[in-house]
C-alpha cells in the first residue's frame, strides 16, 4: 500500500462530487448518507477559496481518505487559527494510518504557514479517542455546541 495525499483544487470538481455521493462510505457505520453535490459554480469557488483546506488520500486512484480544515481569521493574537472540519477514511481503509496520515499533512500545512492552533469539534466517543490519540486535549469543562439555522 502506498498512500499519497493530495490537496485539492481547481481541476478536482469530479473528487468533491465523489466524496458527496460516497459519504456514507467514509462516514461510521449507519450514520452518513448520499450528499448532493455541489452546484458547479459553487463547487469552483469551493475548490478555489483560500481558507479552505482539503486533502484526499489515494490508494494509486482510489480515494480512501479525506480532511477538510477551514482557516478562522482571528481578531488578536497569531492572527488565524483552523477547524478540522471532518475527516473520513473509507470503511475499507480503517485503521491503516491514513487518518494519522491526512493529520500530518495538515500538521506540516500549519508548520509551513505559522498556524499553531487546530480545533475539532468531535460528537461521538470513536472520534474523541483517535483525536486524543492524535495529540488533542479537551479543556473541562466543554464548552455547549449550539446551532441556529434560519430559513433562506
Amino acid at each position: 500500500m502506498t498512500i499519497s495525499i493530495k490537496r485539492l483544487g481547481a481541476g478536482d470538481e469530479t473528487i468533491l462530487e465523489f466524496l458527496a455521493l460516497h459519504d456514507a462510505e467514509f462516514d461510521l457505520d449507519e450514520r452518513g448518507t448520499p450528499q448532493q453535490p455541489l452546484k458547479p459554480e459553487t463547487t469552483k469557488r469551493f475548490l478555489e477559496h483560500p481558507d479552505v483546506l482539503l486533502w484526499v488520500a489515494l490508494d494509486e486512484n482510489a480515494i480512501v481518505g479525506f480532511l477538510q480544515c477551514n482557516i478562522i481569521l482571528l481578531r488578536s493574537r497569531v492572527g488565524q487559527e483552523l477547524v478540522l472540519y471532518e475527516i473520513g477514511v473509507h470503511q475499507d481503509w480503517r485503521r491503516q494510518g491514513i487518518g494519522r496520515a491526512l493529520l500530518n499533512q495538515m500538521e506540516t500545512w500549519m508548520r509551513e504557514n505559522n498556524v499553531a492552533v487546530v480545533w475539532v469539534l468531535a460528537d461521538n466517543p470513536e472520534a474523541v479517542e483517535f483525536y486524543r490519540s492524535s495529540g488533542f486535549e479537551a479543556e473541562h469543562p466543554q464548552p455547549v455546541y449550539m446551532l441556529r439555522e434560519i430559513t433562506i
